[in-house]
């Protein structure tokens, strides 16, 4: 299937509630509709990951997460901009409108504008931001190609689209943007 169709195939899935396996900037991520409680039930069920810890949603652009935001300092925003398209994961403050299942309960959301062509051109297609958790059962390895995912998640998933990922196996860094604390380097 050539990429093109294989990016509407996979936002139709979404659009139609589906659990979709994609690459990122380093390894393979799972998303779906983040406003679908049912398409994200079954990725915390595929992956055995408790509502509470959240998920990131990634954007191709930071439009597309303006929405959710509170108001952010200029300063915010220049490290924002100075990392974003990128594998930069920020825990940011949220505005209330996103559902508990996506924040866990938080007051902060983590978001990224991915520079993956892959990531980037699904959520163009399907015009808003994508869930974007790793293609991994929590406490197991991050899979990093579609045959892994096929193989170990096989048909829990209801799309796959191929591609490479660009950093094999390096997850995004996440920060807190307002204290700085890093989860992960």
């Amino acid at each position: 299937m050539h990429y093109s169709q294989q990016i509407r195939v996979a936002a139709r899935t979404v659009h139609r509630g589906g659990v979709i396996a994609y690459p990122t900037e380093g390894v393979f991520g799972l998303g779906c509709d983040p406003f679908n409680s049912d398409a994200v039930a079954r990725i915390l069920t595929i992956k055995s990951r408790p509502v509470e810890k959240g998920v990131i949603l990634i954007a191709s652009h930071v439009r597309q997460l303006l929405p959710f935001l509170t108001d952010l300092s200029s300063e915010q925003w220049l490290l924002l901009n100075s990392t974003w398209p990128g594998p930069f994961t920020w825990v940011i403050p949220h505005n209330g409108l996103l559902p508990f299942w996506i924040t866990g309960g938080r007051s902060t959301i983590a978001v990224r504008v991915t520079n993956h062509p892959v990531a980037k051109a699904l959520c163009e297609a399907i015009q808003f931001p994508l869930v974007s958790t790793s293609a991994n059962r929590t406490t197991r390895p991050a899979l990093i190609t579609g045959l892994q995912v096929r193989t170990q998640l096989g048909k829990e998933v209801d799309f796959i689209v191929g591609g490479r990922v660009n950093t094999p196996g390096q997850a995004s860094q996440i920060r807190d943007l307002v204290s700085g604390h890093q989860f992960r380097s």
